[in-house]
């Protein structure tokens, strides 16, 4: 199917399930439409037991979109440079800190600790499969998605620290989460392969280092270009190219586009350069612009992910496997963030109960599933693909729907700004 015709049928549906979400069921974006998109599918399951003329067309349809190359490659830079250019980000430099821990070493533990305990849980349940591929699995489920956690916490009332603390930790542990995975994937890859610890570390840096310093100069460049003009449509266009044209660097020199994207947007969303680069005009017409940007991708990655479901291999001990490893990645999250909140309390006067909210409202989403779709099958893709959709499900609509009553019963009782 010619890409056109793809992204067509993909806005469509978007908008009309957009629209029955915003007209009748009035919940937020991100989990109305993928709740809706679910049900269309099963109705077309259910449908497909009489005549399957409708459900051999959607899996044609899904099976034509590469998920993986869609998301990775092109939706998530454009969706965390929008994320980070309405981020505060005065309040990131205070807590840059704690953000800075929980992305990189809070990661790294979790990783360890879901792919350990998996490794056992796995094989209780009768699933052999490797330790390396159990690693590979914490690792792509360890981050959390900035594009899912953007969405909720807009409209859960969050106090600004903790709201900076999840939104901040969701943009870099999104980076350093695919650095680590593409780190354990290529040991994996070549399990009989000698592997220094150098060449890890080179990998490691060069991705995270690398991506950083891209973006450093990307939000420079465009800060000294938008400075030297006052011309809002050529502006808004600069923006559009320093993501694209990141994004392709990037990529050619192997270094973390995420993380370039999500510095380059700090930068040009700074208040100090939005006060000498941008007139009043431009910036209306900015942050407008990636504000649509943003919901428009919002919704077609949340529709995909429903639409998913389709191609998935529903076999009992997968689908138990899934429902055992909601409880554990939350256990692990939760240990993952204990000693950096511990460190970090006193000094910045954390809001009560930081690490239960922060491991509640650590959503996963599609980058996760991206991820689990990269696999091979000697890495048990099927198994961990329906794992990885059923936490996400979870986590997108059980966690989406109760953290905002959950943030308020927890900090009701401390005056926070």
């Amino acid at each position: 199917m010619e890409y056109y015709s793809i992204a067509t049928i993909l806005i469509v549906i978007s908008a009309i399930f957009g629209y029955i979400n915003v007209r009748f069921i009035k919940l937020p974006i991100t989990i109305g439409l993928m709740l809706i998109t679910i049900v269309f599918t099963v109705v077309l399951v259910i449908i497909g037991q009489f005549d399957d003329t409708l459900l051999l067309r959607e899996k044609a349809f899904i099976n034509s979109i590469d998920f993986e190359t869609v998301l990775l490659d092109i939706m998530l830079s454009f969706l965390l440079f929008a994320g980070a250019l309405h981020t505060n980000f005065d309040q990131l430099k205070v807590q840059r800190g704690p953000i800075l821990a929980f992305a990189t070493l809070g990661v790294m533990v979790s990783t360890v600790l879901v792919g350990t305990i998996m490794f056992y849980v796995l094989g209780w349940i009768g699933i052999d499969v490797s330790f390396i591929y159990c690693l590979l699995f914490g690792a792509l489920i360890s981050p959390t998605d900035p594009i899912a956690v953007l969405g909720i916490l807009k409209k859960a009332g969050a106090p600004k620290k903790l709201e900076t603390k999840i939104v901040g930790e969701s943009l870099f542990n999104d980076g350093v989460g695919v650095v680590v995975f593409l780190t354990i994937f290529a040991i994996a890859a070549k399990p009989n392969a000698k592997i220094e610890f150098s060449d890890i570390a080179t990998l490691f840096g060069q991705e995270v280092i690398g991506g950083i310093g891209l973006g450093l100069f990307l939000g420079w460049i465009t800060y000294k270009l938008m400075k030297s003009i006052d011309n809002y449509e050529v502006e808004v266009i600069l923006t559009i190219s320093a993501v694209m044209g990141g994004t392709m660097l990037a990529h050619r020199f192997h270094l973390s586009a995420p993380l370039a994207m999500v510095t380059a947007g700090l930068i040009v969303g700074n208040d100090t350069i939005r006060s000498t680069a941008m007139s009043e005009t431009t910036e209306a017409y900015v942050d407008k612009f990636w504000e649509l940007i943003d919901v428009l991708l919002n919704t077609i990655l949340f529709v995909m992910i429903g639409m998913e479901m389709l191609v998935l291999t529903l076999e009992g001990n997968y689908i138990y496997a899934g429902l055992l490893a909601i409880p554990i990645i939350l256990l692990c999250r939760y240990i993952s963030l204990w000693l950096p909140v511990k460190f970090f309390a006193k000094r910045l006067d954390f809001v009560p109960k930081t690490n239960l909210i922060m491991t509640w409202g650590g959503l996963r989403g599609g980058i996760s599933i991206a991820l689990a779709l990269s696999l091979t099958t000697e890495m048990h893709r099927e198994l961990f693909l329906v794992i990885t959709y059923i936490v996400v499900v979870v986590s997108i609509v059980g966690q989406g729907l109760t953290v905002e009553p959950i943030i308020k019963r927890l900090t009701r009782n401390k005056e926070v700004s």
